[in-house]
C-alpha cells in the first residue's frame, strides 16, 4: 500500500472525528416518544398482569378451604359432631394471608367462608364458601374461581 493512500485515509479518519457539526445522541423528542410508547405498553399490560396474580392467589383460598373441610370431616368421623370439644378450630388466615377464613358449625353442619384481604378484594370471584355437603360459592363462575377446569 502506497504511503500517500495511508496518509489520505488517516486524514479522512481524523476529519471525521474532529467534525463537531453533528453531535451524536438522542434528542428530547426522541426520548419522550420512547417514554410514551413504554407508558402505553404498561397501561395495556398491567391490568392483565394484576388479574393473573389475583387468579394465582385464589389457589390459596381453595386449598385452605379444602384442607379445613377435611379436618372437620375427620372430626365428625371421630366425635360424630363437627363442633365437638376435641375438634380444632378451623378458622384463621390462609397460608399466604390473602384470605381470612371463618367457620359457622353445629353438630351436624358447617360452612367455611374465605374473605379476600387487601388487593385480593378486587378479585372478581370475591368470597368463597364451602359447606358440609360440598356446595361451593361463587356458583356463577365455579369452574373459573375454584380452578376445576
Amino acid at each position: 500500500m502506497p504511503i500517500s493512500d495511508f496518509q489520505f485515509n488517516q486524514r479522512s479518519v481524523k476529519f471525521r472525528f474532529l467534525n463537531t457539526s453533528a453531535t451524536p445522541g438522542f434528542t428530547l423528542i426522541e426520548t419522550m416518544i420512547v417514554v410514551a410508547i413504554l407508558a402505553i405498553l404498561v397501561a395495556i399490560a398491567y391490568p392483565g398482569y394484576a388479574d393473573q396474580i389475583r387468579k394465582s392467589r385464589r389457589a390459596d383460598a381453595v386449598s385452605f378451604l379444602m384442607d379445613r373441610a377435611q379436618l372437620l370431616e375427620r372430626c365428625f368421623t371421630h366425635f360424630n359432631a363437627y363442633n365437638a370439644d376435641g375438634c380444632p378450630d378451623p378458622a384463621g388466615t390462609t397460608i399466604n394471608g390473602y384470605y381470612a377464613v371463618t367457620v359457622v358449625r353445629t353438630a351436624s353442619t358447617y360452612t367455611l367462608t374465605a374473605t379476600p384481604n387487601g388487593d385480593q378484594s378486587f378479585d372478581d370471584c370475591g368470597v368463597f364458601t364451602l359447606d358440609y355437603l360440598g356446595n361451593k360459592t361463587p356458583i356463577a363462575d365455579s369452574d373459573r374461581c375454584w380452578g376445576s377446569s
